[in-house]
């Protein structure tokens, strides 16, 4: 059976997508370079998914280092448990995930502990996938990259191993920037880095990769999205936790799976239906997606709800691509621990309401004389306490770690109404977290087929190999063939490729051998449209658009052709209506 993983992987690096990265040198495993076609795959991704989540959400775009400091990776937990459990062959000293090699023995091996799946290695005489040789002693691996800042190294960092970091703490900037409403939304598209033990699976694992992440911002109390009646109806293949432990996925609407609280809430639905309508628009086969929930035992023990976008491979099988998660308030409360600063949103009511509370007011007449300097900070203390606190012959509060007290004569206390316009809150957060690498793999096998076509009339039939990219994210979106390489035809070619260019339009101008085999090298890197220029062409004014997968042909004028191009690439435009049918 054909191996289409190692087709698609021959085509990229013969054709200038992906090549192994310190190649030279005879590389390394968990980097990949983009080459002059993948790189422009890639941006066009990055730019449908700014499109989505930057324009028609305005959750606006940061950019900050990709390097953290140590303090910030403490408060997200990265330093204490960012790991993986490492196993080391004795004989060949070769690295492996333990809970990878394991997987065929045990159900859910990614929830045992290290020394858990030492008995397991042990228990079923796992050996080395390698060599043959033993295996040792299981240890928690951290994946991330330290660094050291600055000469000597008198502050530690680390490569970030995701980019939400740094949104969280800039949350007070952006807090202001949004003018201090709920919800709002930041995103941002960079490099993060895990130094995987070992990335054995192409550019599905790598130790250098790109995220596209959104940071949303939500009033707790109220996680209905005001625009969920847009997408409501859209169907989604749900793999949820019980159709895991029944072995089954079922489609639904997104409007029924938050109805019956399969998807936790609005917020997490909307942003499940934006997710599949970009994967869908950038080229992923509706027929291989999938959104599995975590189960209960592998959910982030900040999460309250999370998904994964899946997307099947021919080789890996289901892949995750995005994860979509409701973070609660575990980040903010994290980094406000650690920075001492309070990260928090006043909101204020659209009424303001009475409510009756327990007030104690210190006497500072008597607290005063009785504690001199320290009277203000322990009358603060005494406000804080509660009706239970001042049931006993003596009131204590704590004051600079000291407990300290304080006669009932120097307080008085009483229930009290007050009015009040809002309340203090902090916010929870909604993440979707979308690994381009994995979606610009997806693309390249989803729109790879190879099947048997003439290259040129009266000829025999060869194989055709075509990328069945969508015009919108092909990397070459237009090539310019004059059919014979005469003045005659190449300035006519010459004046079309500038105004398809000062339209926006990537084109590959060719005219190198026959004009069959010049469609099939375009065909090959997924070129939607390839446009001929001809002797007809200086009679009338006409040139032969060529449809990429119908290999159907219509005649246009050169005029305006620019405009032609940009309809069917942006506009929907169809290709019966670019011209008249040849």
């Amino acid at each position: 059976m054909t191996d289409k993983y190692e087709q698609v992987i021959e085509l990229a690096k013969r054709r200038g997508f992906l090549w192994n990265s310190f190649e030279l040198y005879g590389g390394t495993a968990g980097f990949y370079d983009y080459g002059p076609l993948g790189a422009m795959l890639k941006r066009r991704v990055e730019n449908i998914w700014r499109d989505i989540f930057v324009i028609n959400e305005e959750y606006y775009e940061i950019e900050v280092p990709t390097i953290g400091i140590e303090d910030i990776f403490i408060a997200s937990g990265h330093v204490g448990g960012f790991s993986d459990p490492l196993t080391e062959c004795l004989k060949c000293k070769e690295a492996f995930r333990a809970d990878h090699l394991v997987g065929d023995v045990v159900e859910n091996p990614d929830t045992l502990s290290a020394d858990e799946l030492t008995v397991v290695i042990g228990k079923h005489n796992i050996k080395c996938p390698e060599c043959g040789g033993g295996l040792g002693k299981v240890y928690e691996f951290n994946l991330m990259f330290k660094t050291s800042i600055g000469p000597g190294g008198k502050r530690s960092g680390y490569l970030r191993p995701e980019t939400a970091q740094g949104m969280f703490v800039d949350f007070p900037r952006l807090l202001k920037f949004y003018r201090d409403r709920l919800p709002f939304g930041v995103t941002q598209i960079g490099k993060a880095y895990r130094n995987e033990i070992s990335p054995r699976q192409g550019v599905i694992r790598l130790r250098e990769f790109t995220q596209a992440e959104a940071e949303i911002f939500i009033d707790p109390r109220d996680k209905t999205h005001p625009k969920f009646g847009e997408i409501s109806d859209i169907i989604l293949v749900l793999y949820s936790q019980k159709g895991q432990e029944q072995g089954s996925s079922e489609k639904m609407s997104i409007g029924d799976a938050v109805q019956n609280k399969i998807i936790a809430h609005q917020f997490l639905g909307y942003c499940l239906a934006r997710t599949y309508q970009f994967l869908v628009r950038v080229g992923v086969s509706p027929e291989k997606l999938r959104f599995r929930q975590h189960m209960k035992d592998e959910m982030a023990h900040y999460a309250a709800d999370c998904w994964d976008a899946e997307i099947q491979s021919d080789r890996f099988g289901w892949v995750e691509v995005v994860g979509i998660a409701d973070r609660t308030d575990y980040d903010l409360k994290a980094h406000a621990k650690q920075s001492e600063t309070e990260l928090n949103v006043y909101v204020s009511y659209d009424k303001p309401i009475k409510v009756e509370r327990f007030a104690v007011k210190p006497n500072m007449g008597v607290l005063g004389p009785m504690f001199k300097g320290n009277a203000g900070k322990i009358a603060n203390a005494l406000k804080l306490l509660k009706s239970e606190d001042l049931s006993g012959e003596t009131i204590e509060v704590v004051v600079d770690g000291k407990v300290i007290q304080v006669d009932k004569e120097a307080v008085s206390f009483e229930n009290v109404t007050e009015e009040v316009h809002g309340e203090t809150i902090i916010p929870h957060v909604i993440e979707p977290s979308f690994g381009i690498d994995r979606i610009t793999y997806s693309l390249l096998e989803h729109s790879y087929f190879e099947e048997e076509a003439k290259v040129e009339e009266g000829e025999e039939e060869e194989k055709r190999i075509v990328l069945r990219l969508p015009p919108e994210v092909a990397p070459v979106q237009a090539a310019v063939l004059p059919l014979l390489t005469r003045k005659e035809l190449i300035d006519p070619a010459n004046k079309i490729v500038k105004a398809l260019r000062k339209a926006g339009i990537l084109v590959a101008f060719d005219d190198s051998g026959t004009i069959g085999r010049r469609y099939r090298r375009n065909d090959e890197i997924g070129t939607p449209y390839s446009i001929t220029v001809d002797y007809q062409t200086i009679d009338d004014g006409t040139v032969t658009i060529r449809d990429r997968d119908s290999m159907k042909q219509v005649r246009a004028g050169m005029d305006g052709i620019e405009e032609n191009i940009y309809d069917m690439i942006y506009k929907g435009k169809s290709f019966d209506e670019a011209g008249r049918k040849v």
